[in-house]
């Protein structure tokens, strides 16, 4: 695949046994890419790293996500994990705007946390919508529709009005237009960027002026990272190892990960593992200056022989003009 990057090797034992393809950016807080390997002016479908994006258009439509905890917008701009503390801010939300768990257009799920599923099975209980990842943007989706007074079971529409704004807010911080429009997993639209675009885009979140609506969707999110994701949850122990950092990853091998400095990294995984995506996105932060010491537990992954560690998943960045 000579135009796309080996962004890791997986080292095992000390022998290279695969490797990871793909594209990644790096901007530093003047928006100039400092980091540029493979396809990164090529569309991809940012995928749940969109959800920050689509938050701060349900709050600019008016949905009430800013209150003084920021927890709403948080879980709006999150893939949660399905824990209880999630469903009943969910619940919460919904119920503000007169609706209930069955206006919900994601597809029932399990919760992605472990312990929370195994309590659901010992209770006798099954899949739900409130449970899927996603229950927290499609509540603010809703409360957006009721908040204007627009069709809510038509929200997923991509010509619906709200779809129409994601849309607007999405090209606005990217910078470009969108050049496609797909269905997420979880049913509402997807509109897909440059890799460079949607790197511009999460940094212009955490450059945005204090009080913006784009600020404080970053805000919400570093404040309430176990929102944004859960217990143990990737993205979340990494904004709590990086004070001030914004992290966002989607399925497919991609993450946005955003810095207080302003400096911002995307990554996309060509064969859409996200394993390594953590350990890239650090690596090429590293590239361009900035002290990620604090999360070095995260730039690599162990590779298990025998239920104990014979290697590591790194990242294989190494420094080429853009």
């Amino acid at each position: 695949m000579p135009e796309l990057a080996v962004l890791a090797e997986v080292i095992r034992s000390g022998f290279v046994e695969s490797v990871h393809y793909g594209s990644v950016v790096g901007l530093d807080p003047s928006g100039r890419a400092e980091v540029a390997l493979g396809l990164v002016d090529a569309p991809v479908l940012p995928r749940s790293s969109a959800k920050p994006f689509q938050a701060l258009a349900c709050l600019v439509s008016g949905a009430a996500l800013a209150g003084p905890e920021l927890r709403r917008l948080a879980i709006a701009a999150g893939s949660h994990t399905g824990e209880d503390f999630h469903v009943r801010l969910v619940r919460e939300l919904l119920e503000d705007y007169g609706l209930d768990f069955r206006a919900l257009g994601c597809p029932p799920s399990w919760p992605e946390d472990r312990a929370a599923m195994e309590e659901l099975i010992r209770q006798g209980q099954g899949v739900s919508r409130e449970r899927m990842n996603c229950s927290g943007k499609h509540a603010a989706m809703l409360a957006a529709c009721v908040a204007n007074g627009w069709d809510v079971p038509g929200y997923l529409s991509p010509e619906h009005p709200l779809q129409q704004r994601v849309r607007s807010v999405t090209e606005e911080l990217a910078g470009e237009k969108a050049a496609h429009v797909a269905v997420d997993g979880c049913g509402a639209p997807l509109f897909g960027i440059s890799l460079t675009g949607l790197a511009r885009a999460v940094q212009g979140l955490v450059t945005a002026a204090p009080g913006s609506g784009p600020r404080q969707v970053a805000d919400a999110m570093r404040a309430h990272p176990e929102y944004v994701g859960g217990t143990g949850h990737q993205n979340t122990d990494l904004m709590r190892a990086l004070p001030g950092a914004v992290a966002k990853g989607g399925a497919e091998g991609v993450l946005v990960v955003a810095l207080a400095s302003g400096h911002a990294v995307a990554v996309k995984v060509i064969d859409g593992s996200p394993r390594a995506t953590t350990a890239i996105a650090l690596g090429a932060l590293r590239l361009m200056g900035c002290d990620v010491t604090p999360a070095a537990a995260f730039e690599h992954v162990d590779v298990l022989g025998g239920g104990v560690p014979v290697g590591r998943v790194v990242t294989a960045l190494r420094r080429s003009p853009p």
